[in-house]
């Protein structure tokens, strides 16, 4: 195969350079066809990023996923965000997370601040 490495514009460069980086996969490392499949793959990642885009999930969607995947129920949650009215209110999306809250379910959960900070982020500019 003839590896010409240039940068991604369009749809063929990509399913190209995706055809590239599968005949480079099992490259040995420190070779030029390792590096230059360190390069390729370095190459595809911006080009998805940029054409590709993934938003973040939902944050009370994740809070479900959290509590579903640990076996909680709307009383476990109610303990950490002040009682089971307010976690209804919370899953239903009738009451936003309060910055407070965001710290409790980040170190109970363990679900990433960046994710949960976005439905705060809404409310702040609403």
């Amino acid at each position: 195969m003839n590896l010409i490495l240039k940068p991604i514009r369009t749809k063929k460069d990509y399913t190209n350079a995706l055809k590239q980086i599968d005949h480079l996969w099992d490259s040995k490392p420190k070779t030029i066809e390792y590096d230059s499949l360190d390069i390729l793959i370095t190459l595809v990642e911006n080009y998805e990023e940029k054409n590709y885009p993934i938003s973040s999930p939902d944050p009370i969607e994740t809070i479900k996923y959290k509590m579903d995947e640990l076996g909680l129920k709307k009383v476990d949650l109610g303990k950490w965000l002040g009682g089971r009215s307010r976690a209804s209110e919370i899953l239903e999306k009738k009451r936003k997370l309060s910055l407070n809250m965001i710290r409790i379910l980040n170190k109970e959960l363990k679900i990433p601040t960046d994710i949960l900070i976005k439905d705060y982020k809404l409310k702040s500019l609403a």
